[in-house]
């Protein structure tokens, strides 16, 4: 069972990240403060839920929640300050567009760069431990999403409609065939996928 706050002081926002691992497209974040009492049996890391879930647990949470806020750091922002410092980057927007100032954050892995003078616990595997977290990473990976879908349209080719930019054989090989779209992060490294054979 997950857990509704990490401690019971301060006003906590949870934070998680969609789209580290993409070779094209941003990587998304979200920051979310439930209420205390706040339970779902379904919540849980987004990863380990089906599209159909996520889409409908995402209604809930925007309904629950005290304050939420998704936010995003494209792809060529990606290349200038790398994944890592993005994926930081998009935590401090989402934060940062919250109605509510939360007082502690909890962020879902093992590193962050620090909110203003904001305290912080990073959780690795945050989002099966605590609700704000798998809810921070439910919006995330859903309104990622939805933006992938929207840029599918302009490179059918890349098939991101199905693999959300994710490095699959179809979208490595068609990287290989025809190139970089204007959407894809140049400093990641695309492999052939036929080596992985032998």
């Amino acid at each position: 069972m997950l857990l509704s706050r990490y401690q019971h002081e301060f006003i906590e926002a949870g934070c998680d990240e969609a789209g580290r691992g993409c070779l094209a497209g941003p990587v998304f974040a979200a920051a979310v403060i439930l209420p205390d009492d706040f339970e779902h049996s379904l919540l849980n890391d987004s990863k380990q839920l089906s599209e159909e879930v996520r889409y409908q647990l995402r209604i809930e949470i925007e309904q629950h929640a005290i304050a939420y806020a998704v936010a995003s750091v494209d792809n060529l922002e990606i290349d200038k300050i790398n994944i890592l410092n993005a994926s930081f980057l998009a935590m401090h927007r989402a934060i940062a567009k919250l109605h509510l100032t939360p007082q502690f954050l909890i962020i879902d892995g093992n590193r962050f760069n620090k909110y203003q003078s904001m305290p912080h616990k990073c959780i690795v595997k945050g989002d099966s431990k605590y609700f704000s977290i798998a809810a921070a990473s439910i919006l995330a990976k859903t309104y990622r999403d939805d933006h992938m879908l929207q840029i599918a349209a302009e490179h059918p080719e890349y098939d991101w409609h199905k693999n959300k930019g994710y490095p699959t054989i179809k979208h490595r090989e068609t990287v290989l065939k025809i190139g970089f779209t204007p959407y894809h992060r140049r400093t990641f490294r695309v492999t052939d996928p036929q080596l992985e054979i032998f």
